[in-house]
């Protein structure tokens, strides 16, 4: 709706997760790093964590964008003890037949499906989403699914991607061994007051917005109610344009940040920090340090 009045190119705050929008962070380029590392390295598992909207799913839909063509790669999402054997999600991820199977024929099937992707000079590559609903049994199965390689190369690779309950779950003592599997492990914190400022300006960016469209001041706000973690901005970033856009406003500024972050409270379904009640003096006051951190740390 705004795109026009601001000369966009498209929106430059959605909650989908696009690759084409991936701001490396330290955490995230980090996770970047690591995550080609040890698929080059033939990491038997690797795990990434971060808390919701942190942008997990981002990096992964940049790994699936870059995956070379000697990786076939199967993505589970949202596989949980109430939806079914966890080698059917593995046959629908990787697309071979599995009607009629079950248990050790199934296994088989699997196994036959790597043995012929290695044959034909290709490693097999799953990725779990929302891992941390896997029960200890599922994780276990895993596990065992890890065993089909041969003593030079890893025909199957297990990347779990999911919430900080996924290392709750896998401190439990009856998974030391598979722990003992894991080559690399990344969480991803959310995004210091200067990155955050960077993310907004760099999304604005690729859709060709102005870099001052949020001043200092507004970056400072939506830090302050977001607490740097990329859904949040996002949804706080595209109201703000929306209310910035109603209002014929070309600039926006903290106290328009401070009124979506107050609408969204008085609704009771705000995810934001709840806004101080302050004068906006009082305001100015709160959003202090955080601006001097972010120039300092800019600087």
């Amino acid at each position: 709706m705004y795109e026009s009045f601001y000369g966009l190119s498209g929106p430059p705050f959605s909650l989908l997760p696009d690759a084409g929008f991936l701001f490396m962070s330290r955490r995230h380029r980090r996770a970047v790093n690591l995550l080609d590392y040890g698929i080059a390295a033939q990491a038997g598992f690797i795990v990434m964590t971060g808390e919701v909207g942190a942008g997990k799913t981002t990096l992964i839909r940049r790994y699936l964008k870059n995956a070379g063509a000697d990786v076939a790669v199967g993505v589970i999402t949202n596989a949980s003890p109430a939806s079914g054997c966890l080698l059917d999600w593995v046959a629908m991820a990787y697309g071979f037949e599995n009607e009629g199977l079950e248990g050790i024929r199934l296994h088989a099937r699997f196994v036959d499906f790597l043995v012929k992707q290695y044959g034909s000079g290709k490693r097999a590559v799953l990725i779990v989403d929302e891992a941390q609903n896997l029960t200890p049994a599922m994780l276990e199965d895993l596990r065992m699914l890890s065993n089909v390689n041969n003593e030079k190369d890893q025909m199957l690779q297990i990347i779990l991607v999911g919430q900080p309950e996924l290392l709750e779950t896998l401190k439990r003592p009856d998974l030391r061994q598979f722990v003992q599997r894991i080559s690399a492990h990344c969480h991803i914190d959310p995004m210091t007051a200067a990155e955050t400022a960077a993310y907004i300006r760099h999304r604005l960016g690729v859709v060709g917005g102005a870099a001052d469209l949020f001043d200092d001041d507004a970056c400072a706000a939506v830090h302050y109610f977001t607490g740097g973690v990329p859904r949040l901005i996002n949804l706080l970033c595209d109201q703000a344009m929306l209310y910035a856009f109603s209002d014929d406003r070309p600039r926006i500024g903290s106290d328009l940040v401070v009124e979506v972050a107050a609408d969204h409270g008085r609704a009771g379904l705000s995810a934001f920090r709840a806004p101080p009640a302050l004068s906006r003096a009082g305001i100015k006051g709160e959003l202090r340090p955080i601006l001097d951190a972010m120039r300092e740390e800019a600087a």
